[in-house]
């Protein structure tokens, strides 16, 4: 009998300890995905400020022949003082999207003034932009796909009890806005 209850004892304390990981596990699953939906809303930022970082120059290139677009440069201005000053990451969504407009709308400028489109500075700023461009759209898919697995795991049993234990819930999508549905028409 003594040997038996040694042998149940350990059953018993094994189930326990298994469970134990589990929870802990389990418990740690939210928190891990939300740090990961965080650091990949970084890696986009990083590739927004980038991009923001060449608008200036880009700007620059574009004012010298067609300096009565007065109306353009105040937008792009606008919208990317606009992106700096937006909190949470809805608000920098929706500030990167309204600055992408704006940038459309400067870069069809070329068809109006065909000697920018054989400017070497502006075309060489004009590359660099579309090579942020890429980035920010590959970041927005990865992030996109850390809220989709943080949002699936929040919202079904058992991750929604461990998610409310933790207080983590769901995170918002970058999503493309109407304007940027509707693919610009640029003519070379």
């Amino acid at each position: 009998m003594n040997g038996k209850f040694w042998t149940t004892l350990g059953i018993i304390a094994g189930i326990i300890l298994v469970l134990a990981v589990m929870t802990i596990s389990q418990y740690n699953r939210p928190i891990t995905m939300k740090e990961a939906v965080d650091a990949q809303w970084a890696q986009v930022e990083n590739q927004l400020k980038r991009r923001y970082d060449l608008i200036p120059n880009l700007v620059e290139s574009v004012r010298g022949y067609a300096a009565q677009e007065q109306e353009i440069f105040l937008g792009v201005a606008q919208a990317r003082k606009a992106y700096f000053s937006a909190e949470g990451v809805d608000g920098r969504a929706r500030a990167a999207s309204e600055l992408e407009g704006a940038l459309s709308r400067l870069l069809l400028l070329q068809e109006r003034y065909p000697e920018l489109k054989s400017n070497e500075n502006f075309l060489r700023l004009q590359d660099s932009l579309e090579g942020a461009e890429n980035r920010i759209s590959v970041e927005r898919k990865r992030y996109n796909d850390q809220v989709r697995a943080l949002n699936t795991y929040v919202k079904t049993f058992p991750g929604v009890l461990f998610a409310s234990l933790t207080g983590v819930g769901p995170s918002a999508y970058f999503e493309v806005s109407e304007a940027e549905q509707e693919a610009p028409k640029v003519k070379f």
